[in-house]
């Protein structure tokens, strides 16, 4: 039996983001990450919460939660309960309580209390994996960067820009397809995808006869490739 052909075609993948990418830039002007942070810090650790909870649940929990703990020495003195009551609501509040408190005692003792600025060192922090490492690199130190979330993951196989599911894969993939720089880069085009796969794009019911990019969807008003 033949082996079946991946709809993935980094050549047409490649055309594809051109013609996206300035499209969703216009629809979404000045995108970025929807987490409220004052700094990378506050970014580290609302990134940390979001995993398994909505944006809004946690702009909701970490104004009083920075208010309580404004930097990474008091939630590495805090008591982890306190902490676990503190962010209760945004779910796995246990293992996110050891994360954030396991991250800002590396923080203290191996990078003087500040976030570091490389891929490298950001994923050896507890709770810390290339997606958040990537928001950070990406939305506080300019760096150029893909965050890949559910919504980047979802939309680039509709948009057949990649055929992996897998975080680590697909950001690979899309460095490949996507321009570093050109339309803003990597950091403001996972960006505009996340808030298309938020607004448009959806994950039970893409709105189509909405959808700026249409003419280039593969998958435009096809409910079996969703």
């Amino acid at each position: 039996m033949a082996k079946q052909k991946s709809a993935f075609d980094q050549d047409q993948a490649r055309q594809r983001v051109l013609k996206i990418f300035p499209i969703l830039v216009k629809t979404y002007p000045g995108a970025k990450t929807e987490l409220i942070h004052a700094d990378a810090f506050q970014l580290l650790v609302a990134t940390i919460l979001s995993a398994q909870c909505t944006d809004d649940r946690v702009n909701l929990v970490t104004p009083e939660l920075f208010r309580k703990y404004p930097g990474p020495k008091n939630f590495a003195q805090a008591d982890p309960i306190q902490i676990e009551e503190a962010i209760r609501s945004t779910g796995f509040y246990r293992n996110k309580a050891k994360n954030i408190q396991g991250a800002c005692r590396v923080l203290l003792d191996r990078f003087g209390g500040k976030v570091p600025r490389t891929m490298e060192e950001l994923i050896t922090l507890p709770g810390v994996g290339r997606k958040t490492a990537n928001c950070i690199l990406g939305n506080c130190y300019g760096q150029p960067a893909i965050t890949c979330d559910t919504h980047v993951i979802r939309l680039s196989r509709r948009l057949e820009l990649s055929d992996q599911s897998d975080p680590v894969k697909l950001e690979f993939d899309l460095m490949e397809v996507v321009p570093r720089e050109k339309f803003g880069g990597w950091t403001l085009f996972s960006n505009v995808l996340i808030f298309h796969g938020r607004y448009t794009c959806k994950a039970r019911k893409p709105d189509c006869d909405r959808c700026p990019i249409i003419e280039h969807c593969p998958c435009a008003n096809r409910p079996d490739l969703w």
